[in-house]
């Protein structure tokens, strides 16, 4: 019997009539260049001539996805659908834009068809690192779903609460959130998650490096045991894997590329800079020479550094946008709608948009900044050749970013493709305009130098403003103050008349006397001693003692009468001569019940 005959007996016998999976898809599982494990299938980029129909979707899926224009599944698609339809927990990792964001969409909506949402307790839960990329998979239900009356809810931050509470009231069937919104809104009483069936953890190994591992945790604890959980992701590093044991369990591991691949469709190159204002000069010349350069990307670390990358690209007359996390949410999917309706040909963003974004027909990506990180590397590139289009990856290398490069290096396992001499071969640096900017302002920054001019400028101010007081309020001021404030001036007829008192009538001053000379200063003579010593003080006699003083009454009657001025009599006890008046009502006793003669008489017995 053909093994592809026996695994579909056996898995009839073990699933029954619920099988879904054609003998399309088994032939094709026991294909050349596949694994027979649950590994899956290694370096093919296509299907093997497979059809979404072979893997097991329902029919409005299938109607919605021929619909989009797609006929065949990727590779990772081809490997997790078929587990995920069967309920088994999923374990997926592959290139970025090989359609990961499908593989657990097009299941689930599969598995939505049969059953309905309540109020407050959604059926299914998905949680994403980023607002932008939460919004991108809600998309890809809209779209995958056309033919599915599903409610969606999207619970993400820099939204009002209230429109979000609105669709959960209502019933969701597919909650999309972020796990900080999604555990404020469990802890106000308005979500319950006692109802999910499928539990989707999407670019898991951010999710769970990027500090999310105790939201999680508790996310997980709230959820049903009996759950099915996905994890999706483009790297999957061994420390990691370790923490999602306590997350699958018995999961299906669908690995179609080695971790760290970046797409075969991606042209690398590391151009070497100085730093500075020097490397701004250097992107700017890099996307003047650029080849068919349509639109670009361009990733920054620090959120500081984007703001600065985009006001120097918008001063020299390039079309740029800003995209990072101190952005409010309607600023930033405005900026990132720009960029898709090719409004601005530049994006400078942080890694806020390096993960999972589905940004079409991207032909450049330039990383200003060389990511920290080796896995933001692959991430950030992989935002250009996608879907089988190819696209062009250039990042710029100071002598600082060495041991960053050679991650990289490590994490691919590619030698590096240096555009030009290496950050060592590089000559001497032309001087920085940032520093030269710094030192004539003074300070590191100039901050020192905006000081002193603000300090200035600000006493500056202050003198006009006292002037501008005086000449306002001068004439206003009070009589004692006007006076005090008029300078004194002599009566003319108080002085003498000039000339009256000459130099000549002055008495001239006679000779000083002349000052004794000082002779020869002589010894001191001795203090005389005392000829005799002062006689002691003769001791005082000892004080008689005091005879015990007897009582005396009437002081005592004098001190009780001071403490004591006003007599309250004895002790009330109870309520003292004072009856409430309820008390003095008469009381009307009921008549005595005449009793039965037989008790009468037995009692006199």
């Amino acid at each position: 019997m053909r093994p592809a005959r026996a695994l579909r007996l056996f898995r009839r016998k073990e699933c029954g009539d619920s099988f879904p999976f054609s003998d399309a898809y088994l032939a094709a599982l026991h294909a050349p260049g596949f694994r027979r494990s649950s590994r899956g299938p290694t370096g093919h980029q296509q299907g093997h001539g497979m059809s979404f129909k072979d893997t097991g979707l329902s029919e409005k899926v299938l109607a919605a996805v021929e619909a989009a224009g797609y006929s065949e599944p990727t590779p990772i698609q081809a490997q997790a659908i078929p587990h995920a339809l069967s309920g088994r927990d999923v374990l997926g990792i592959a290139q970025t834009g090989t359609g990961k964001t499908a593989a657990f969409t097009l299941p689930m909506l599969s598995r939505l068809e049969s059953g309905r949402a309540r109020a407050r307790m959604p059926r299914t839960l998905i949680l994403e690192p980023t607002r932008e990329l939460a919004a991108q998979v809600e998309e890809s239900f809209v779209k995958y779903g056309a033919n599915h009356k599903l409610n969606v809810a999207l619970l993400i931050g820099g939204v009002s609460f209230g429109d979000q509470e609105a669709k959960i009231m209502r019933g969701a069937d597919v909650l999309i959130a972020t796990p900080g919104r999604l555990i404020d809104f469990h802890e106000r009483g308005k979500l319950l998650l006692t109802g999910i069936e499928i539990l989707v953890i999407d670019e898991a190994d951010r999710m769970l490096d990027m500090g999310f591992i105790p939201d999680i945790e508790k996310i997980c604890k709230l959820v049903p045991f009996t759950r099915q959980t996905l994890f999706f992701s483009a790297t999957m590093p061994p420390e990691i894997t370790r923490l999602t044991e306590q997350f699958l369990q018995n999961p299906v591991r669908v690995e179609v590329a080695r971790v760290g691949t970046t797409a075969s469709t991606i042209t690398q190159g590391f151009v070497a800079s100085h730093s500075g204002s020097n490397k701004r000069e250097t992107l700017r010349r890099m996307i003047r020479e650029a080849d068919g350069l349509r639109n670009a990307i361009i990733f920054a670390n620090r959120k500081r550094d984007v703001a600065i990358l985009h006001k120097s690209l918008t001063t020299h007359g390039f079309s740029a946008g800003a995209l990072h996390g101190d952005m409010d949410q309607p600023a930033r999917m405005a900026s990132l709608d720009a960029f898709k309706r090719g409004d601005v040909a530049l994006l400078v963003c942080s890694d806020v948009a390096a993960r999972g974004l589905d940004i079409p027909d991207v032909s450049h990506v330039f990383n200003f900044d060389v990511p920290i990180h080796p896995d933001d590397y692959v991430h950030r590139i992989g935002r250009t050749g996608r879907a089988g289009k190819s696209g062009v990856a250039i990042t710029i290398v100071t002598a600082e970013d060495a041991k960053h490069v050679a991650a990289i290096e490590k994490l691919i396992k590619l030698d590096v493709n240096w555009l030009g001499p290496e950050p060592d071969a590089l000559g001497e640096a032309p001087p920085d305009r940032d520093r030269l900017r710094a030192r004539r302002e003074g300070g590191r920054d100039g901050r020192s130098g905006r000081r002193d001019r603000d300090r200035s400028s600000e006493s500056r101010s202050r003198r006009e403003r006292f002037a501008e007081n005086d000449k306002t309020h001068g004439s206003h001021r009070a009589p004692e103050d006007q006076a005090a404030m008029t300078p004194f001036v002599a009566d003319p007829t108080l002085l003498p008349p000039p000339g009256a008192v000459s130099d000549q009538e002055r008495p001239a001053r006679g000779p000083r006397r002349p000052r004794p000379e000082r002779g020869e200063r002589t010894e001191r003579a001795p203090r005389p001693v005392a000829a005799a010593a002062r006689p002691e003080r003769a001791e005082r006699p000892p004080r008689p003692e005091r005879e015990e003083r007897g009582p005396r009454p009437e002081r005592d009657a004098e001190r009780r009468g001071r403490r004591h001025d006003d007599d309250d009599g004895p002790p009330v006890r109870g309520m003292g001569d004072h009856t409430p008046s309820f008390l003095l009502r008469p009381v009307k006793m009921p008549a005595p019940r005449p009793r039965p003669q037989a008790q009468t008489a037995a009692a006199e017995d």
